[in-house]
């Protein structure tokens, strides 16, 4: 059994990509993509007639709105390789916004309804601000189900358990990046490896807290460097992995054990928490890893829609 499969037994594997040609091969249950994903698989030729198609049909609306159909024609398309669900991003300028995020993450579902696809087949993306998780709370309430990522503090994962969210998405390489740069020369790989990585003991934290106070969000690894990060995360309710990973993980056939587990989540005793808006902001900023990699990752991703409208505007 290669590794592939035998992560398959402990951990719902998910894409992390907008190549959904690429998909089939690794059979996984679930996909996500993102603006710097469709972005990337717009440029490629295979995909083009895509971002064409929909130009066509939709070109004379407004920008937002031929950028959602975007979105959707790729998630739809997503969704014929996999038997789950796919997560479709708001856009991240509306990070700060909850009321716009709300509107727009509607306007997505109801391209999807438009198309056929049942709304427990979607997720919404946001960016896991306190603006965002409040969104995802009314969106929740009202059966539209989301995917708060970048997620880089635990405060950030105790105000999405209090949100109800479906899942979360905590990053894991991000976070190793940020420790890996600061220590500089003193960075040792070897010791901080694995069950170590500062980016796995992040999310063992999370899934650990949930599942001892039965919160029901599902969380799901993401953002990965290397096979290690994955192995040492076996159990966790889902992780999302690039293509490139998944054939690592394919093409290997070294053992691979549970390292997660529910029951295993008992053993450490933690209290149960919870967050005001002061106290959530509080917490975020006194974590400066946190504070930077989720302005990082809004800036980037924001970067990346505005060359997606370049596109579609030349």
């Amino acid at each position: 059994m290669n590794q592939l499969d035998a992560l398959k037994q402990f951990t719902t594997v998910v894409a992390d990509t907008g190549d959904f040609l690429q998909i089939a091969q690794f059979k996984p249950r679930d996909a996500t993509t993102n603006p710097s994903l469709i972005l990337k698989a717009v440029q490629r030729p295979e995909y083009a007639p895509l971002l064409a198609q929909t130009l066509a049909r939709y070109g004379q609306r407004p920008l937002d709105e031929v950028m959602d159909h975007l979105l959707v024609r790729f998630g739809c398309e997503i969704l014929t390789h996999i038997p789950g669900r796919v997560s479709t991003e708001v856009d991240a300028r509306l990070s700060f916004d909850t009321s716009a995020t709300v509107a727009r993450a509607q306007r997505i579902i109801e391209l999807y309804q438009a198309e056929g696809v049942h709304i427990d087949r979607v997720l919404i993306k946001i960016a896991s601000t306190w603006e965002g998780i409040q969104a995802a709370a009314q969106l929740e309430r009202q059966g539209i189900h989301t995917n708060l990522t970048l997620l880089f503090s635990f405060c950030q994962a105790v105000a999405c358990g209090q949100a109800k969210v479906q899942l979360i998405s905590p990053f894991v390489g991000r976070i190793y990046d940020w420790y890996k740069k600061q220590a500089g020369a003193q960075w040792d790989e070897a010791a901080m490896a694995g069950a170590n990585d500062p980016g796995v003991r992040s999310v063992r934290r999370i899934y650990q807290h949930y599942r001892q106070h039965g919160v029901a969000t599902e969380v799901m690894g993401a953002s990965f460097r290397n096979l290690g990060q994955i192995t040492a995360l076996a159990g966790c309710d889902l992780l999302t992995i690039a293509p490139e990973l998944l054939a690592q993980l394919a093409a290997s056939d070294a053992p691979l054990a549970r390292s997660l587990s529910a029951d295993g989540a008992q053993a450490e005793v933690s209290p149960p928490l919870s967050h005001t808006e002061a106290e959530f902001r509080y917490a975020l900023n006194d974590d400066a890893m946190a504070t930077e990699k989720l302005a990082e990752g809004i800036r980037a991703f924001a970067v990346d829609t505005f060359k997606l409208e370049a596109m579609m505007k030349a």
